[in-house]
């Protein structure tokens, strides 16, 4: 097969294999295991804590609420919790586009920061691409993300559930 060296936008050198095969070598393949295996955790662990922390701040302000004097409390929870989401969110698209940096697949911060945003919200424009090394690295980012990105989803649809239980208009008698 004959290969072609090809420079993206971003001045990254790829080797592209004919009939449009790329090749990896095998100790690349675990690298990218490896550095996925690591950002999984780290990103799972810091979304686990972070909704664990909005647990417990809710959880004291939940104490507080009485029925039909908490409505504008029960609001700022649920802010509480979307802002907290995507701070969340924030910190785990800036910690894979640090991996990125450092690995050297982007000239700036700025396009390791867009390409992370696109990848881990699985949007994925594809203006901006990694080298064929760490391509393997980005898909799994995507899945990451929608996995985070649904357990988010879902622990705030608990959270509102949960905060209109908290109504009781449909316990009371009307008339």
């Amino acid at each position: 097969m004959n290969a072609a060296v090809e420079v993206n936008q971003c001045g990254a050198r790829r080797t592209v294999q004919g009939s449009g095969g790329m090749e990896v070598p095998l100790s690349q393949l675990v690298l990218n295991l490896g550095a996925a295996t690591l950002m999984v955790t780290v990103t799972t662990l810091t979304h686990f804590f972070g909704l664990l922390g909005l647990t417990r701040l809710m959880s004291g302000a939940h104490v507080r609420l009485r029925t039909h004097e908490g409505a504008w409390r029960q609001a700022s929870m649920i802010l509480l919790v979307v802002f907290g989401i995507f701070a969340l969110h924030t910190v785990q698209v800036w910690t894979y586009a640090v991996l990125y940096r450092g690995l050297g697949e982007f000239r700036t911060f700025e396009q390791a920061l867009y390409f992370s945003t696109v990848s881990f919200s699985t949007l994925g424009f594809g203006d901006l691409t990694l080298g064929v090394n760490w391509r393997v690295l980005g898909a799994i980012e995507a899945v990451n993300g929608l996995v985070l990105i649904a357990w988010s989803t879902a622990f705030l649809m608990n959270v509102t559930n949960r905060l209109r239980l908290l109504e009781h208009e449909w316990l009371e008698p009307k008339g």
